[in-house]
């Protein structure tokens, strides 16, 4: 009988031991999404590689989002602004290279190709063009009306 009762205690400790080993080593909460934003564009892949700013609008024909925002961008073109969209199949071989995972995905690059800011998602007008106005003459935004990448 001593046996039984020891042999029900060591049980019984063993799985109390599993149960707090399994407790202690729960998972992490898992990070939220996160999309790959290239930091650096070769201009010569873009339209008016010349110009001083480029606005590269990644997007989908099947993302409904996309058009919105790309009639929100397009009308920041000027003759120091390239804006260009680069449609996932139209322009697939961009998507690759830049390794775009999300659209719409709004680039705001300058001349040397260096990504100043982006949106993932779409950007309010405001936010867009607040950005562009904020990187081309730094000080003619007030503060807090530039929105967030």
């Amino acid at each position: 009988m001593t046996q039984v009762a020891i042999v029900m205690a060591l049980g019984l400790a063993a799985v109390a031991v599993a149960w707090w080993l399994k407790r202690r080593a729960a998972p992490s909460p898992e990070r939220g999404p996160s999309w790959n934003v290239p930091p650096v564009v070769d201009r010569s892949h873009f339209d008016r590689p010349e110009t001083p700013w480029l606005v590269a609008v990644f997007s989908s024909s099947t993302c409904l989002a996309c058009q919105s925002t790309w009639e929100k961008a397009a009308l920041l073109e000027s003759d120091v602004v390239a804006v260009q969209e680069i449609e996932a199949i139209e322009r697939k071989d961009l998507h690759d290279r830049y390794g775009v995972d999300a659209v719409p995905l709004v680039l705001v690059a300058d001349s040397d190709g260096v990504v100043r800011r982006h949106f993932v998602g779409p950007p309010t007008a405001t936010d867009l063009w607040a950005a562009l106005a904020e990187l081309r003459d730094p000080g003619s935004v007030p503060p807090g009306c530039t929105g967030g990448d």
